[in-house]
């Protein structure tokens, strides 16, 4: 239903647009771009589709399992399996070449279409599609409110798997397996666990837990392809009262953030008022792409969507976008340190996705 709502949505933009076709290109790693046009979720290989003004869409792969896949996933699509993918793209562009065409991203285009653009009258849509991607469908929504469900749901999970002595893969396997049995067929998470050593998360790399650790995760589970993110902070055992004073500011922080979001506000704004906080505790250093990359970005089909929360970034907030609020970097006294909210953007503030509580977490040993 909702890939339906989205194509209708598509066609009629391009109609606005006055673009004839649009190709679009995904992998299995940034697939949102592909994902809306087609509802395909690319887990191997390269894909790129064409979409017609008349709602035909050509879906080519260069992997048989993947054709094979989206064969049964997709059954209003046209699937061809590219052995060439570049090749028999840049063919089908080439008889459409006196159509006006728009690509999306473009910086992702493969080189032999991209350098070839005047030619196939093809223009840069990237922008054109990210609003769509950013600015959501009420059903879209509904699908992002079912993942910051299960993504509290996961951190509960997370939480009553840590213990003294177990190594950090362990805590994220239970979290996976959670996941898996409740439908979520991906997850992005990343984890740091330590003190004033850690700047920053990474996959498990099979550091174990000891008593007075942080143990810093973002969860990031998918539904209907729809990804929604929580940020939290647990200390194996007592937190010290530099921990407490520490949260007690990311939390100030992050719910500055939250109470700027509202439609109309730039994604500049949001950024400031986080900020702002650190500022006026004389911790403003650590706002800089030093310590920290984005204070926010956008929830959707991929896991860090547009728009990115920074103050150089003046993208405007509007009704029907998905983000996550994070002032998420380093402490100088007890390390890198997480906090965030999934929100729903609304008219006149936000709805809050994320219900598990704002608290630093002592996990008992």
């Amino acid at each position: 239903m909702i890939a339906g709502e989205r194509l209708v949505r598509l066609i009629d933009a391009m109609k606005d647009e006055g673009l004839d076709a649009l190709l679009v290109y995904g992998n299995n790693w940034q697939g949102d771009y592909l994902r809306y046009a087609t509802d395909f979720g690319i887990i191997e290989g390269q894909g790129l589709a064409i979409v017609r003004g008349d709602g035909h869409i050509t879906l080519y792969v260069d992997s048989p399992l993947e054709a094979d896949r989206a064969a049964l996933d997709c059954p209003g699509v046209e699937v061809v399996l590219a052995q060439d993918l570049t090749g028999e793209v840049d063919a089908a562009l080439n008889r459409m070449s006196n159509q006006k065409i728009g690509a999306a991203p473009q910086r992702l285009l493969p080189r032999r279409i991209a350098s070839r653009a005047k030619d196939l009258n093809l223009t840069d849509q990237t922008a054109f599609v990210d609003h769509l991607l950013m600015a959501k469908l009420s059903g879209e929504i509904d699908a992002i409110r079912k993942a910051a469900r299960l993504a509290d749901e996961g951190y509960k999970v997370f939480m009553q798997a840590v213990r003294p002595g177990r190594a950090d893969y362990e805590l994220i396997a239970e979290a996976e397996a959670f996941f898996r049995a409740n439908g979520v067929d991906d997850n992005f998470q990343i984890i740091g666990v330590g003190g004033v050593e850690v700047k920053g998360m990474a996959p498990p790399s099979g550091k174990r837990l000891k008593r007075g650790d942080m143990v810093t995760t973002e969860l990031t589970p998918c539904v209907d392809g729809y990804y929604a993110q929580i940020c939290r902070t647990l200390v194996v055992g007592e937190a010290n009262a530099e921990q407490k004073a520490a949260h007690a500011l990311w939390r100030e922080s992050m719910e500055a953030g939250i109470a700027i979001v509202r439609d109309g506000v730039t994604a500049a704004d949001i950024a400031k008022a986080e900020n702002d906080v650190f500022r006026k505790y004389g911790m403003g250093k650590y706002c800089t792409s030093e310590f920290t990359r984005v204070r926010g970005h956008g929830m959707g089909l991929f896991a860090d969507s547009k728009p990115h929360i920074l103050e150089d970034v003046t993208t405007r907030i509007e009704t029907g976008m998905a983000l996550i609020v994070h002032p998420n970097t380093y402490h100088p006294v007890v390390g890198y340190m997480v906090l965030g909210d999934g929100v729903a953007v609304e008219d006149d503030g936000c709805e809050v996705l994320t219900r598990t509580p704002r608290e630093l977490f002592s996990v008992a040993v």
